[in-house]
């Protein structure tokens, strides 16, 4: 596959300094805008990257009046604006004209965004580490809503709809003495809210599993906070049934000299739409962010992410990678990694690469790199969406090996790399095997 998006940037290092309360990054916070919104589409309004005239000129979210007269919406200038707020009514409701939900197609959401989220709640189950707290508690536990401010209308939604959280603690200086399994099970499809939180103590160490299935219809926020000098994986799978809607806000606050790994692997349901972060609020801390996604005919697979470089000398890393085969699958990567003007000695680099299997599949990579200063190690951002490279199959088949087996082959190759990041084996055996079902689905 051919490189599309390349950027690269390596001036020098220079001074520490903290971020010691992001509230005052969310106080600044304002919104962002499709670019593009000028030009609509006649005849679409709500199936997802839709842009419509009717709103030209008003403001809604991600959208403001031009400065000169009653023209057409501008965007904000910096992915940072972007609002943040506990309450719905702070988001107008979604149009499928914000930049944010250009991609949804919001009529298969059934409600999460226009709705009460009053159903039941999937079942949690925690297992594994027997030095690991693990709580239920009342929504108002005064550790909710630390490290997290919703970004968006269902999120902010399914915060003022749940009303108990569980809470997973890793114990300061505690290493888990295994993997904490979360097994997250929907039964019902009434639109529902989720709310957990995962803490990982100053020097702590754990792997934790996030591994959704069954049947829902949820908003979901997920609350990470790495402690200083932690080590916390976060691994999050979606295998659901085929009818499942999940949005998912699954936010982290990275403290000094920490070391935070999110692996995403979604394979299952109708419309899945994740939306990770990760800001850093001291340096000298490490993020490395992974996904794994494999759509099928008529699927919705959408992953949002952000990286927000908020603090001097922090370094991240982020390796998506997705496979589409059938008719309208569509897969939705979009990157965003800021950096502040105080985050000098930033090294940052992004990468989405994709697979399309089949005709009538649809991958939208959108990679974004935000620099507030030139005092940075290092930046970059790449992607690639493209079909089988002949070569691999030519080098493959001419040494016997047939073309089904060779395809499969490179899927499987192309892929691996994100489930070897997991470290966990049952769970790698475990969606290997899921991948394999995926290539006989398509008859590859």
């Amino acid at each position: 596959m051919a490189e599309t998006t390349h950027t690269e940037i390596s001036p020098n290092t220079a001074p520490e300094g903290e971020v010691t309360d992001l509230g005052d990054l969310d106080e600044k916070a304002r919104l962002g805008a499709p670019s593009g919104a000028s030009a609509p589409i006649d005849g679409f309004t709500e199936e997802g990257e839709r842009l419509s005239a009717r709103n030209a000129g008003s403001e809604q979210l991600g959208l403001k009046k031009h400065s000169h007269g009653n023209a057409p919406v501008v965007p904000e200038a910096s992915r940072g604006e972007r609002r943040r707020s506990f309450d719905v009514a702070d988001f107008p409701s979604l149009t499928g004209l914000e930049e944010d939900w250009r991609f949804t197609p919001l009529k298969r959401l059934r409600g999460l965004h226009t709705d009460a989220l009053t159903g039941a709640a999937p079942a949690v189950a925690v297992t594994g580490a027997g030095n690991v707290t693990v709580e239920t508690v009342e929504r108002g536990d005064a550790r909710l809503g630390t490290a997290a401010t919703p970004e968006d209308r269902v999120s902010a939604a399914a915060w003022n709809a749940f009303t108990e959280a569980t809470v997973i603690t890793i114990p300061k200086e505690t290493v888990a003495d295994g993997e904490v399994m979360v097994s997250v099970t929907g039964s019902v499809s009434d639109a529902a809210a989720q709310h957990i939180l995962v803490r990982a103590e100053a020097s702590s160490k754990a792997v934790v599993v996030l591994d959704h299935s069954g049947s829902v219809t949820l908003a979901q926020n997920v609350e990470i906070v790495v402690g200083d000098g932690a080590e916390l994986t976060v691994v999050s799978v979606q295998e659901w049934d085929d009818d499942a809607v999940h949005v998912s806000s699954q936010q982290a606050k990275v403290g000094r000299d920490a070391r935070y790994k999110h692996v995403v692997v979604s394979l299952g349901g109708d419309l899945v739409r994740l939306t990770p972060s990760s800001i850093f609020t001291a340096p000298g801390a490490e993020v490395e962010m992974y996904g794994l996604y494999f759509a099928d005919a008529g699927q919705h697979l959408e992953q949002r992410l952000l990286v927000d470089h908020a603090v001097p000398n922090c370094k991240s890393r982020v390796t998506y990678k997705g496979a589409l085969q059938g008719k309208d699958a569509h897969t939705v990567w979009v990157g965003d990694v800021l950096i502040r003007k105080a985050a000098e000695g930033t090294d940052t680099y992004e990468t989405n690469r994709n697979l399309i299997l089949t005709d009538g599949a649809r991958s939208d990579s959108v990679p974004n790199l935000e620099i507030e200063t030139g005092l940075i190690e290092g930046a970059g951002h790449a992607s690639a969406t493209g079909r089988f490279d002949d070569e691999h199959l030519f080098y493959l088949m001419a040494r016997g090996i047939p073309e089904k087996d060779a395809r499969r082959l490179v899927v499987r190759g192309f892929l691996t790399e994100v489930i070897q990041q997991i470290k966990v084996p049952a769970l790698e055996e475990r969606l290997s095997e899921s991948v394999e079902r995926e290539l006989a689905a398509g008859n590859l």
